[in-house]
């Protein structure tokens, strides 16, 4: 679909619309959409609450006798600086690509695995640790006990009266803008407060004391051959009121206080990929300097300041919640949704707590959110905790523009920069090519060459998939700035597709070749090969970053030669093809399996998040991808479900997407399961999402898709309530972003849409899909259009 590029076509509205005043979208938070809530101490890490600010991260057990704080530093991983680019990998190019057009599919794989492969399969994400506080009140004393999570605040709270009637209380804040781990304890009698802070932590640590700080040191491991260089250092600091405190190498006690503020601070020498060079030491410092004597109440108002910035800009409310809910457990209202009762509030927690996730893990000037966001307990997390570009990564920032959190994808674009240098040599070494390459995974070193096997990673694809993103940023902000500081990353993807593409002997089409369709062959994912030619979803990516770099080469008027060979090549490519079942074919021959349940299903992507498949441009495909969602089926992996929730949405089934909420939120049952294995519950009870185990994917997808059913901008006009579930007949929702500049507030009742305000950021012309009519109306900058049906 092409978007036109001037702003008086960009987007669109219907009803009758008149002018109002600009408003805040503050919204209306209440206990039931916006805290989780437990009545005992965390058992488990998938129990414990995340607290996070970009840079650093803590996961709070709320123990009585015995707290853990589970600590992450953003840029501590393992290994350091390498490269996995395979020379061999040119030379045997040619051959495996005459192999697969042979259709000997299993011998070109088994070649790639001796000559695409380094061994170096990308570096894990490590945890710092935990600092331990360790009490003096006995756990079985304990009354009126209850631990929470304010996602209005982004407080963690935990509350306790002993046997001797005395009110224990603990808030934790990972403050924005001081990016420190904060902690307020206090009793309600004077002098009651004893505890000892001590680190522990799964890697060689050293232990010490120095100017009133408790120190912990190390290093992170070696991985794969490659050395771990990153050296990091957590510091610990409390400030009394009263009482005192005693150190020693490995402790730091505390006795008589009725008042203690906890700093935690960490950081490491990492400067960027290539260069380790940084002073933890002076970082720390620098971090812990500001705030050791600012008061409690302005550390928490700056910090609450500085996250309501982000999380006041939209608000959802979903009206038909019992009271109940208002104090039930938060596990427990996930039990008793999954049981058939209703509680549309709840799908409004797991919305906000995804917004909230994805402030407190993704900060300008950090590291992009990973598998694991930026909560991890393990040296070597599932999945190495890496970026795994062929869906996983993407799904992270989905949410990020609709829902009004265009910064939080800030490290995003800034990763993919990073790529768009180390991508350029693996590009030219392994493929003779021009521009640059990133295949399914990445790490923090920024590798681009194939990991995992040519199975999983034989896919070239990830870097230009994720350039995607910086084409939706334009959309939705209409930034020109922006575009010209990322246009060279766009451009280097298309480059390098352009170069890589040959024509397929048989059809006649540019295809990619070697391939596959993500993690995924027709005869499954361990049997037979995966490697392929032209797979669907690789097509439709190619599709996009070639009519996407040409729009922006528009805009921007240059390099008209360069969008004049894209042009000659797009209509070269593959057409996607429906098959005998009635499904979107995922690969070029007509192979799909009724029975295929499989997670991924890539080659819907053109429905979603691209836009090459609407109901009103392509309705033949739009079909096909209706009866390939139904061939697939609804259970699968968080993550998935999570996908299906937003392709649901797209189709415009909005009882379907809710299907898919009620299949998510189920709670993970057994200990196993938690860590891994295959359970039925696709949700632990602190809300992460889990494969299982967790990955946070699921929770921003989860995110994505509410929005998407409410609001939908990518057919070139704004379609409020797209897919509304009857289960929902009620409610509002303020701040959900459209592209073209625009904001967008909703009331509906009985199903139905009572008011809706368009909010212009840039101005220019805009259409409203209401109840079936089109209109279009003219805006002002900074103006507000109130539509009644």
């Amino acid at each position: 679909m092409n978007i036109p590029m001037k702003k008086k076509a960009l987007i669109a509205v219907v009803a009758a619309v008149s002018v109002v005043m600009p408003s805040k979208a503050d919204g209306v938070f209440d206990d039931a959409s916006t805290l989780l809530r437990y009545y005992q101490p965390a058992n488990e890490w998938v129990e414990a609450l995340p607290v996070g600010n970009g840079h650093m991260a803590a996961m709070i057990y709320g123990g009585v006798d015995h707290e853990e704080l589970q600590l992450n530093e953003g840029t501590f991983w393992g290994g350091g600086p390498h490269r996995n680019d395979s020379p061999r990998a040119l030379e045997a190019l040619p051959r495996v690509r005459q192999l697969i057009f042979e259709d000997k599919n299993d011998e070109a794989q088994r070649l790639m695995d001796r000559t695409f492969m380094t061994g170096k399969n990308g570096m894990p994400f490590q945890t710092l640790g935990s600092l331990r506080i360790d009490a003096s009140t006995p756990a079985n004393t304990v009354k009126e006990y209850e631990r929470s999570l304010d996602l209005r605040t982004a407080v963690a709270r935990t509350t306790w009266t002993d046997g001797a009637g005395v009110t224990f209380t603990r808030e934790v804040i990972a403050s924005l803008p001081q990016r420190v781990i904060a902690i307020r304890m206090t009793a309600s009698q004077p002098r009651q407060l004893n505890f000892t802070l001590r680190y522990t932590s799964p890697l060689p640590i050293q232990r010490s004391q120095k100017d009133k700080a408790l120190i912990m040191t190390g290093r992170s491991s070696d991985h794969e051959g490659v050395k771990g260089v990153v050296d990091m250092r957590t510091e610990t600091r409390v400030r009394l009121t009263d009482g005192r405190q005693q150190l020693t190498d490995s402790t730091l006690t505390v006795t008589g206080a009725t008042e203690a503020i906890i700093f935690v601070a960490a950081a490491t020498n990492f400067v960027n990929y290539h260069d380790v060079s940084g002073n933890p030491a002076q970082r720390v410092k620098a971090m812990m300097q500001p705030v050791q004597k600012k008061p409690w109440a302005q550390l928490l108002s700056e910090h609450t300041e500085a996250y309501q910035r982000y999380f006041n800009r939209m608000s959802l409310s979903l009206k038909g919640s019992p009271a109940e809910v208002d104090t039930m457990q938060t596990d427990r209202r996930v039990q008793r949704f999954a049981e058939g009762r209703t509680d549309p509030s709840l799908a409004v927690l797991m919305f906000n707590y995804g917004r909230y996730l994805l402030i407190s893990s993704s900060q300008p000037g950090g590291q992009a959110a990973g598998l694991q966001g930026l909560w991890n307990r393990d040296v070597v997390a599932p999945w190495d905790g890496k970026y795994t570009i062929n869906i996983n990564a993407e799904m992270n920032y989905w949410p990020a523009e609709v829902c009004n959190l265009s910064e939080m994808a800030t490290p995003l674009f800034d990763m993919i920069r990073d790529l768009s240098q180390t991508g350029q040599e693996t590009a030219r070494v392994m493929y003779g090519a021009k521009g640059w390459v990133a295949h399914h995974n990445t790490d923090i070193w920024r590798s681009t060459g194939m990991m995992d096997g040519p199975a999983w990673g034989a896919w070239p694809m990830g870097g230009a998939w994720l350039t995607t993103h910086l084409w939706e940023h334009y959309l939705y902000t209409l930034d020109r700035s922006f575009l010209e500081q990322h246009y060279a990353e766009m451009r280097g993807a298309a480059e390098f597709l352009l170069s890589f593409l040959v024509k397929h002997p048989k059809y006649g089409w540019l295809v990619t070749c070697p391939s596959l369709s993500p993690e995924h062959g027709p005869k499954g994912e361990f049997a037979g090969s995966t490697v392929c030619a032209g797979p669907t979803m690789d097509n439709q990516i190619v599709r996009d970053a070639f009519t996407q770099t040409i729009a922006a080469a528009e805009v921007l008027g240059r390099d008209k030669a360069f969008a004049d060979s894209l042009r000659q090549a797009l209509a070269q490519l593959p057409p996607m093809q429906i098959g005998r079942l009635g499904q979107l074919q995922e690969w070029l021959e007509d192979v799909d399996g009724m029975d295929d349940h499989h997670r991924h299903v890539s080659h819907v992507y053109g429905l979603y998040p691209s836009r090459q498949i609407t109901a009103s441009g392509t309705p033949d495909l739009f079909r096909a991808c209706r009866a390939t969602l139904q061939f697939r089926g609804d259970d699968a992996t968080g993550w998935s479900i999570g996908w299906k929730l937003n392709l649901w949405a797209r189709l415009l089934d909005g009882d379907h997407a809710y299907t898919m909420i009620r299949t998510l939120l189920n709670l993970v049952s057994s200990n196993r399961s938690r860590r891994g294995g295959n359970a039925a519950g696709r949700v632990y009870p602190n809300l992460f999402d889990a494969h299982p185990p967790f990955q946070i994917d699921g929770n921003f997808g989860f995110t994505a898709g509410v929005a998407e059913m409410l609001v939908q901008s990518h057919e070139g006009f704004i379609r409020l309530l797209p897919a509304l579930p009857v289960f929902w007949p009620e409610g509002e929702v303020r701040g959900l972003r459209a592209r073209g500049g625009f904001e967008v507030d909703i009331k509906w009742a009985k199903g139905v849409l009572t008011e809706a305000t368009i909010h212009s950021q840039q101005g220019g012309n805009c259409q409203v899909m209401v109840n079936g009519e089109l209109r279009t109306f003219a805006t002002e900058k900074g103006g507000s259009y109130q539509i009644l049906p």
